[in-house]
């Protein structure tokens, strides 16, 4: 994991959200593995298979800070946090659309101040919104300027056919969907989990789940509560596997920070 600068002033102390606690093994050992009561992610396993040890991705390097976001400057957009000259170079160099990353690292950037001792990567946020939705590209959504993902990606049913069993709980205001909830927006949210971890990335005084810097900085603040020092990889296992509860997925989200990771 990277060792990030803080950038923004401290915020005041977060309301705790129920969390649920399980094991997860690792190279033999027990880790306690800490996440919220209801997983983010849509395709969610049922019954997770241990088809391999979980692993840790390699540490990135704190992105580049831009000149507007120096403290005391206020809150500024998460996508304005990060140089544009390292976005660009970086985006190019990895293949993740300069909004996405902007937002990824933007976050990254933000929970460095308000949660120094959480340590996450701009490289782990980008893995999750590869693995989730190919940077909001899913399904032939695109990532638009501002930052909304248009059309809309909605996950299938949590039904309990090959997911957890997870039943409305927003009247399909967020979903559509009136009898079961589904995973939404770039980042995958489903909506009982958004109405706790949802964050206003983009300063505009909405919490968006269709809006990718909403979506990042929800998503980074949640792996930090869960996770709390990320740079512990039992600490980081136990975090992602809040998001989505599956080895398979751990290992594909590490071996895609691992991949940008190495991005310069």
């Amino acid at each position: 994991m990277n060792d990030p600068t803080p950038l923004l002033p401290p915020r005041p102390p977060r309301r705790p959200w129920p969390i649920a606690t399980a094991l997860l093994g690792v190279l033999g050992v027990a880790a306690l593995a800490a996440g919220l009561a209801v997983p983010a992610f849509s395709e969610v396993a049922a019954t997770p298979a241990p088809t391999a040890a979980p692993v840790t991705p390699a540490p990135s390097r704190t992105p580049l800070v831009a000149a507007s976001s120096a403290p005391g400057i206020g809150e500024v957009p998460i996508d304005e946090l990060a140089d544009p000259d390292w976005i660009d170079r970086v985006a190019a160099s990895a293949g993740i659309p300069a909004r996405a990353l902007a937002a990824y690292a933007g976050a990254a950037l933000a929970v460095s101040r308000s949660a120094p001792e959480c340590g996450l990567g701009w490289n782990t946020l980008a893995a999750i919104g590869l693995v989730e939705t190919e940077h909001g590209s899913m399904n032939g959504a695109v990532l638009r300027a501002d930052g909304t993902v248009a059309p809309a990606i909605i996950g299938r049913p949590l039904d309990g056919n090959g997911t957890e069993v997870v039943r409305d709980t927003d009247r399909g205001a967020v979903d559509g969907d009136t009898t079961w909830d589904r995973a939404v927006g770039p980042m995958q949210f489903i909506p009982s989990t958004w109405a706790l971890a949802g964050r206003d990335g983009n300063r505009d005084g909405v919490t968006d789940i269709n809006q990718i810097d909403d979506a990042a900085l929800a998503a980074a603040e949640h792996l930090c509560e869960v996770g709390g020092d990320l740079t512990r990889p039992e600490n980081w296992i136990a975090a992602v596997h809040a998001y989505n509860p599956s080895v398979e997925y751990n290992n594909r989200v590490a071996a895609a920070a691992t991949q940008y990771a190495a991005v310069r």
